[in-house]
């Protein structure tokens, strides 16, 4: 049984590009919601690089905030490059979150940032943008997981219907 649960908040998000982008890292990281603020993104097109149509298995909903009607174990870990965060590397992940990223040309609120559990941020030279931010965040979340699927099946399931690679056993 599922007992994790993870939501992408995306703060007023600025291009549908890159939300396109999160929704396939939401799939490929199985993402149980993504949610945004703002009006930048409704008034956008459509979705150009969600190329995997997680919509279709992911909500992707319009809200006012981030912070209202979550469940109270769920622990809200803003992302951020704001003095005083943990870098992500020495970051531990709840089991519930709600992660809230800024938009490219801005920040995460400060009430919001003062209502967090957690502010982290990853430690590069200069800044990611939003999708790969979001990639960076919950690949962290999966390596330090305890439930890694490792498997040939995973493999074969995920990799492009063109992709038969196979790596030859190399022996001492």
């Amino acid at each position: 049984m599922k007992t994790s649960h993870v939501t992408i908040g995306l703060t007023n998000p600025k291009s549908p590009t890159n939300v396109g982008a999160v929704m396939r890292a939401a799939g490929c990281y199985q993402v149980d919601e993504v949610k945004y603020t703002g009006q930048r993104y409704a008034k956008a097109a459509k979705f150009h690089t969600d190329t995997k149509s997680a919509t279709r298995t992911i909500p992707l909903s319009s809200v006012d905030s981030f912070l209202d009607n979550l469940d109270s174990d769920t622990k809200i870990v803003c992302v951020e490059l704001a003095e005083g965060a943990t870098p992500l590397p020495r970051f531990e992940h709840p089991e519930k979150a709600m992660y809230i990223f800024g938009p490219e040309d801005g920040s995460i609120s400060q009430d919001v940032a003062d209502r967090a559990d957690h502010v982290v941020y990853v430690p590069t030279v200069g800044c990611m943008n939003l999708a790969a931010t979001v990639n960076v965040l919950l690949y962290d979340r999966l390596a330090k997981s305890d439930t890694l699927d490792d498997s040939e099946e995973l493999i074969r399931s995920s990799r492009d219907n063109r992709n038969h690679l196979k790596v030859k056993s190399v022996e001492a």
